[in-house]
Order: C-alpha cells, then structure tokens, then sequence
C-alpha cells in the first residue's frame, strides 16, 4: 500500500495520539513486533471502505434454495452485459 507507515508495537503505544493523527494523512499505520506484523490502524475512511467490502463478500448460495425466478435471470445473463 502506497504511503504508509510501519511502526514497532512500542513506539505506537507510547505515541498514539501521535499515529492516530498520522493515520488521517496516511491511512494506514502498520505495526510490528519483533519484525512481525502484528496489527494495523485505520483512518476513519479506510474503516469505512474496510466495512464495506466486507459488507460486499460472497455470500453462499445453494442451487437447489433458489428460486425460479433467480434461476431464470442467472440462465439469461450475458457477460459484460449490466442487468436490466
């Protein structure tokens, strides 16, 4: 990720406020212990985009659970043609 800042576990602690107003600027504060990634830090905006992929995962759907009418749409579907 472009721009962001890596830190070690200790040094964060001891200057939160200090990242947590470089995480506005950066985005993303990446922190390590012992050379290892151990967590990160968000800016409020990165939460927010985070949340919504999330959102946006795969959800699970089983052949025989769904309907005709879903079952219609997906045999008629073109590629690289949007849905009417």
């Amino acid at each position: 990720m472009a721009g962001e800042t890596t830190v070690r576990a200790t040094e964060f602690s001891r200057n939160f406020a200090h990242y947590q107003d470089e995480a506005i600027r950066k985005k993303v504060i990446i922190v390590t212990s012992h050379d290892r990634v151990v967590g990160g830090y968000l800016s409020a905006d990165e939460l927010a985009h985070y949340e919504k992929l999330r959102a946006r995962e795969r959800e699970v759907l089983l052949v025989g659970e769904l309907g005709d009418d879903v079952i219609a749409d997906i045999q008629g579907a073109e590629y690289g043609v949007e849905p009417r």
